[in-house]
């Protein structure tokens, strides 16, 4: 019997691993081949237009783009302590001598060797997402630094690279902490883990189909610079507010202060 529940580790944690790396394989063939059918493809074709609006936009139009930019670094910011947090835990799980999770309730092998695994693991996994979430805070801080440089004759690729990096690594990211949730599960069982990985798939294959057509955009910058630039000097023409009791015929200077 013993040996038979070492040899579910040994078989349904692979098979579960192998379901998942198969499947974000497929999404980044997905992603590289037919971006339009993917979420994370859809998203970059957006932000790549939303980029170019943002490049051509007027000095006072550069503080939307940095309330933008500076929310995407502030999710990332609050992800990365999450991650690192949440690794912090699991080596102190490591460091302990507890023996919560190697009881009778865990169907699957129970030795010290496979509980000191499984929280390597997860601690990788943890790690991993608090350098990718860093990386995207990093990139989308460049991205403001560009995008704010006023009067210079930056490439919109330029932006359009940060803005796209920090996106990938956000996503990367998300993906580590995916796998760290089948991984957690693996902690109370072999078959937790691999029930958790086939609904992880599924899950995340619905999440990441995108159904809607790309949508090529056109702006028309120049139409709203004219606009504003003739509502600007019709409130120039306005004449400018007197002092009421000189303007007032009623209120004459000589009858206020009588």
């Amino acid at each position: 019997m013993h040996l038979e529940k070492s040899s579910l580790d040994l078989v349904l944690v692979p098979c579960g691993l192998v379901i998942m790396f198969s499947y974000h394989l497929l999404l980044l063939y997905r992603i590289l081949r037919h971006p339009g059918s993917t979420v994370i493809g859809y998203e970059n074709h957006n932000k790549l237009a939303w980029v170019r609006r943002m490049v051509q936009a007027s000095p006072d139009e550069t503080g939307l783009a940095l309330s933008v930019i500076s929310s995407n670094i502030s999710a990332s910011t609050n992800l990365a302590s999450l991650s690192i947090a949440l690794g912090s835990l699991i080596g102190a799980w490591v460091s302990s001598t507890t023996k919560v999770f190697m009881t009778e309730l865990v169907y699957g092998d129970r030795s010290q060797s496979t509980a000191t695994v499984k929280y390597i693991s997860l601690l990788i996994c943890f790690l991993a997402s608090f350098t990718c979430f860093i990386h995207s805070a990093r990139y989308y801080v460049q991205a403001s630094f560009l995008i704010t440089t006023l009067d210079s004759d930056i490439p919109a690729s330029y932006v359009q690279h940060a803005v796209i990096r920090g996106g990938n690594f956000w996503s990367m990211g998300l993906r580590a902490l995916y796998f760290a949730t089948t991984l957690l599960m693996w902690i109370f069982g072999p078959i937790p883990m691999f029930a958790c990985s086939m609904l992880m798939v599924v899950i995340l294959h619905m999440l990441d189909t995108n159904s809607l057509p790309l949508h090529q955009h056109q702006f028309a910058v120049k139409k709203r610079h004219d606009q504003r630039a003739l509502t600007t000097a019709i409130a120039s023409r306005q004449p400018s507010p007197q002092n009421a009791i000189i303007s007032n015929p009623i209120l004459s200077p000589v009858t206020f202060f009588s």
